[in-house]
């Protein structure tokens, strides 16, 4: 035998596992966790149980992050239903603002010439209060 060759001998002895060891689990299968209130309240919402009361004490990991996904869904949805109303609020309010001739230019003009009319009197009350 070389020394590039791998020995094939094949043992037929099987594996035993001693018995004082718990049986395995399977790997996929994760264990329980008990819900704290927001996790019962989040799957309350999600419509996997009806009432807190019908959650068992120990949930899966798996129902838990599959409740969380929905609900998270469900946000984004409301936040996509809120952007577009306040887009078209806005929309909407812009378009009256023009019908009435009101801009954003001639608002920032009118704020400015105030200003500096009551600069001018500061300055005149300023002036006279001053000793010569």
């Amino acid at each position: 035998m070389s020394s590039n060759e791998v020995c094939s001998v094949i043992h037929d002895a099987p594996l035993t596992v001693p018995s004082c060891l718990p049986a395995p689990r399977p790997g996929f299968k994760l264990p329980g966790y008990r819900p704290s209130p927001m996790d019962q309240r989040i799957l309350v919402w999600s419509g996997r149980y009806k009432t807190p009361d019908q959650i068992p004490d120990l949930v899966s990991f798996e129902t838990l992050d599959a409740a969380r996904n929905k609900l998270r869904v469900k946000a984004c949805y409301g936040m996509i239903v809120i952007t577009i109303l306040a887009c078209l609020i806005t929309v909407i309010m812009g378009k009256r603002a023009a019908g009435r001739n009101e801009s954003l230019t001639a608002l920032n003009m009118e704020k400015k010439a105030r200003w500096r009319e009551e600069a001018k009197i500061y300055a005149a009350v300023l002036w006279a209060k001053m000793p010569c």
